[in-house]
């Protein structure tokens, strides 16, 4: 009895571990020598989390930010109890933008984030659903606020007022819009991605995206670019989505932060295939990054979540952080070129 107890237990802990993606092997990151100075990110919930930290620590690489239902930069702290608190539902007016604004100021003077002069001409687009009970929108309202703390000039827009629970909306992609479901992609008739392209100035404002992309999805090893020391915590692999266009080079880049429960080792390629980003990168011409999260009990993370409260070490919000390495080497092998 025991035995096969232990080896339930056994296959439980590795499929959590290895997820959907299996132990197959995938191709390493190709040289696609996409243009370094079109380089932009967005994410949703724990991914905005991520996408905010990769913006402001890469911020010399990374020209313009998308956030869905996310908080601000270093809200949490590097404590869990905060994370699940003051930066999802707080009780009072939520995150102190003042005091988040002067660790971001400290941590741009010391070097450890790129400083914050970068974040001049750079565009921000920030939603938040005004059905969403799962992140207050005062939380998400204070990643805008302390971007306009950090640099009163950006240009930010935001869009707060539509009917959309705690789900990317896409135009017909998911289950209802109305409730927070896995995978968590809303059938909302709203094109979050070409929302989040438009704002960031990817497409024009009259853009029209192709009924199915004609690009290429490639899966590409991501424990190739985890050789910092302290683990980073991702699935074996990402994908990638290659425009037809954007194979000789040439093409800017747009990295995607899914949310929890949104990885590959959750739900497959739903959440990048139904997102809607494959169709917008052929207008844009823009390779599209959809790295991954790994799902574990030690550290606790069983959703496949980002790293926004320090499961993987004190520095998680820095340049040293364990995943923004991970993206920081991604970044520059994209840029390669054969």
């Amino acid at each position: 009895m025991r035995r096969h107890w232990f080896r339930a237990m056994w296959i439980a802990c590795a499929t959590v571990f290895i997820g959907c993606s299996g132990t197959a092997a995938v191709g390493p990151v190709p040289l696609l020598g996409v243009d370094a100075t079109r380089v932009t990110v967005s994410g949703i919930s724990s991914g905005a989390y991520m996408a905010h930290q990769v913006h402001l620590a890469l911020n010399e690489r990374v020209t313009g930010v998308a956030l869905f239902a996310g908080g601000p930069y270093a809200c949490a702290r590097g404590q869990l109890d905060r994370a699940l608190a003051e930066c999802m539902a707080p009780k009072d007016a939520g995150p102190d933008v003042a005091a988040l604004a002067a660790v971001a100021r400290a941590r741009a003077a010391d070097g450890t984030i790129a400083a914050l002069g970068n974040l001049s001409g750079d565009r921000v687009f920030i939603f938040h659903g005004a059905l969403d009970a799962t992140v207050a929108a005062s939380v998400t309202r204070a990643s805008a606020a302390l971007y306009r703390e950090l640099d009163p000039g950006l240009a930010i827009e935001t869009d707060f007022d539509r009917a959309v629970a705690h789900v990317f909306p896409t135009e017909a992609s998911g289950g209802p819009c109305d409730r927070a479901e896995p995978p968590y992609l809303g059938a909302c008739g709203i094109d979050g991605a070409g929302l989040a392209f438009r704002a960031l100035g990817l497409v024009e404002a009259d853009a029209v995206p192709p009924a199915t992309p004609a690009g290429e999805w490639r899966e590409f090893d991501q424990s190739a670019l985890d050789a910092s020391g302290a683990p980073a915590r991702l699935d074996p692999a990402g994908l990638l989505y290659v425009p037809p266009d954007c194979v000789d080079g040439g093409c800017g880049l747009h990295v995607v932060f899914h949310g929890c429960e949104q990885s590959t080792g959750k739900v497959g390629r739903t959440f990048a295939e139904g997102s809607g980003y494959a169709r917008w990168a052929d207008v844009a011409r823009v390779v599209v990054a959809f790295p991954q999260a790994r799902a574990s009990f030690m550290p606790l993370n069983p959703k496949a979540c980002w790293d926004w409260w320090g499961y993987t070490g004190p520095a998680y919000d820095t340049r040293d952080g364990a995943q923004i390495k991970v993206i920081a080497h991604l970044l520059e092998r994209l840029a390669s070129r054969p």
